[in-house]
């Protein structure tokens, strides 16, 4: 897969997007020591609150900035308007602000939340549509960019009306389009973008190469017509279309396991470093997940959702995130910093710049939080979860201040 960092945005433009997002997974983190695991549910206004501080504040923050940089570089073209880029995250903030507010204590405040977080996404979606535009010859990775956003946008559409319906604005059955919205944005735009990224970054930091894309491709194609199904479902009430999107999104994700297994043993790059244990670790949550999420269709249980819910969010999203900042950051400030000062005077290498004890410590202190609160949610053991979070919220901020001293490197 070509790259060529001759289109890349200044690195200005995109630190503010990992900063954020590295300051509202803390904040994530924090706010879960007000959760009481015995009364937790899946609907709960406290749950819907922390899922879109957590998915907007930190993850939809991070795959921005990395998306603004990524995708004209890949494509091999400049941003159609990048500096739109300067005022989608303070929208994103303060709808993400809004939004976590409006769940907890003002239901009014949604439809507003709402509109902003829409206005910003759609910023986003309209400008990287625009880009794809220019580009002559389409591939794999450009397709899984314009079927990610398509989907964000569907998702946004039913977000909304959801919004509006949770303030009384409007009369509609949230239940009934609460599937659609969480697995268009979950498994359609969250999920997807994550494949595409695969495909660039994993290749170029293993420094993989000969190998064959089939299975990813097909993965792409069955995890869309597995969105598209749950979706219908939610639309029509189809039982039979829901459980044949399940079943289509399992086998998009084996597909997908299957692909990164291929990059991993085409490998040349064997460094058994941080970012090789984020995404053993975090594809080890995704198959865990998998198994429960099986054994849930067949016995559905309360506890188990939220454990499975857990372990996505906290395993596989945030270490797939955290673990790629830790390869993203300092290639983007070296690039920047440094490449200029090559043959001039003595330059850092990649390596260098990442903080490998304090790394080793974030990665310890989050993992012992993700298992622990895992067990404490299944059990419904308040004790066990709070022991959890107090792991996970030392990693948080080992994370933040890791990411500030790669940012920060001179």
């Amino acid at each position: 897969m070509a790259v060529s960092q001759d289109f890349a945005p200044p690195f200005k433009l995109i630190a503010p997007y990992f900063i954020i997002g590295a300051i509202f997974f803390v904040i994530s983190v924090s706010l879960l020591f007000g959760f009481d695991v015995s009364s937790l549910h899946s609907m709960d206004s406290t749950t819907l609150s922390w899922v879109h501080i957590f998915l907007l504040g930190f993850v939809m923050m991070v795959i921005f900035g990395a998306m603004a940089q990524l995708v004209p570089v890949v494509l091999e073209v400049g941003h159609f308007a990048v500096e739109l880029y300067y005022i989608i995250y303070p929208l994103l903030l303060i709808g993400t602000i809004l939004m976590g507010y409006g769940f907890l204590y003002s239901s009014a405040l949604l439809p507003y939340g709402g509109i902003v977080v829409l206005i910003s996404l759609l910023i986003f979606v309209l400008e990287t549509f625009l880009t794809i535009k220019k580009v002559k010859k389409f591939n794999l990775v450009m397709t899984s960019v314009l079927l990610a956003n398509t989907f964000l946008f569907l998702g946004l559409i039913f977000g909304i009306l959801m919004a509006l319906g949770y303030a009384g604005t409007i009369d509609i059955d949230i239940v009934s389009l609460l599937k659609a919205h969480i697995y268009l944005v979950l498994a359609g735009y969250v999920g997807i973008t994550i494949m595409g990224m695969s495909l660039i970054l994993l290749p170029m930091f293993w420094l993989s190469h000969s190998f064959s894309w089939k299975p990813v491709t097909y993965a792409l194609w069955v995890i869309s017509s597995g969105v598209v199904c749950v979706m219908l479902s939610s639309i029509f009430d189809s039982l039979f279309l829901e459980y044949m999107g399940y079943m289509l999104s399992m086998m998009a994700l084996g597909l997908y396991f299957y692909q990164i297994f291929i990059i991993y043993k085409t490998r040349v790059r064997m460094d058994k470093d941080i970012y090789l244990y984020s995404l053993l670790f975090s594809y080890g949550s995704l198959a865990v997940s998998i198994v429960m999420g099986m054994i849930h269709l067949v016995y559905p249980s309360q506890e188990l959702l939220l454990t499975i819910g857990w372990v996505l969010f906290l395993g596989y999203v945030t270490f797939i995130i955290n673990g790629h900042l830790y390869k993203i950051v300092p290639f983007l400030v070296w690039y920047e910093r440094f490449s200029p000062l090559i043959g001039k005077q003595k330059v850092p290498m990649l390596a260098d710049m990442v903080p490998v004890f304090s790394a080793k410590f974030q990665f310890i202190f989050s993992t012992s939080g993700v298992i622990i609160g895992a067990l404490g949610i299944f059990f419904g053991s308040n004790d066990i979860f709070k022991v959890g979070i107090s792991f996970l919220f030392v990693g948080s901020i080992f994370m933040i201040k890791d990411l500030m001293f790669m940012i920060n490197y001179k």
